[in-house]
């Protein structure tokens, strides 16, 4: 199964040395994620995950203010046994919507690849500002919301494994 691990760039770095992150918390292609955006396609639908570990790793961020306002998530191919469902998710909370709990650390190796920001101006502050509204935004708050969502407008660039280094340098 492809999980998307919401983390940052500092959380990247601290699990490259040791090869695995202890990331529980990922987004998948879960039967409420294939319902809510009502497609079969497999592409979109990971795409849908990858968005929803990408607006989580907004939370990350935000919890950790020294890390550079970029935000990463690692797919990687698990075995379906090492994934949970994430009580919320089969009752289609929005803000739960595809997440899943890994039963432990995952090794780096499974990665497929790793999806991050550019390191551009523009979208270090957009980043920045959605970080700054995200917990308005989960409160309710629709122009906190429409700041978020100003993230989203930028597309994580997709970086091979052996790429890590470059990235985190």
């Amino acid at each position: 199964m492809r999980v998307y691990v919401p983390t940052t760039l500092n959380g990247l770095a601290a699990a490259h040395p040791g090869g695995a992150l202890e990331q529980s918390a990922a987004y998948a292609v879960t039967p409420a994620l294939r319902e809510w955006y009502v497609s079969d396609d497999i592409e979109e639908l990971e795409y849908a995950a990858l968005n929803r570990a990408a607006q989580s790793s907004l939370r990350l961020l935000a919890a950790d203010p020294d890390a550079p306002r970029r935000r990463v998530v690692v797919a990687l191919d698990v075995a379906d046994s090492a994934v949970r469902p994430f009580l919320g998710d089969e009752y289609q909370d929005q803000a739960s919507l595809g997440r899943v709990v890994l039963a432990g650390p995952v090794k780096l190796a499974k990665a497929a690849s790793v999806h991050a920001d550019v390191a551009d101006d523009d979208v270090v502050a957009d980043v920045t500002a959605a970080v700054a509204a995200v917990a308005a935004a989960d409160a309710g708050d629709q122009d906190a919301q429409f700041t978020v969502d100003g993230a989203e407008d930028h597309d994580l660039l997709w970086f091979a494994t052996q790429e890590i280094p470059t990235l985190l340098a």
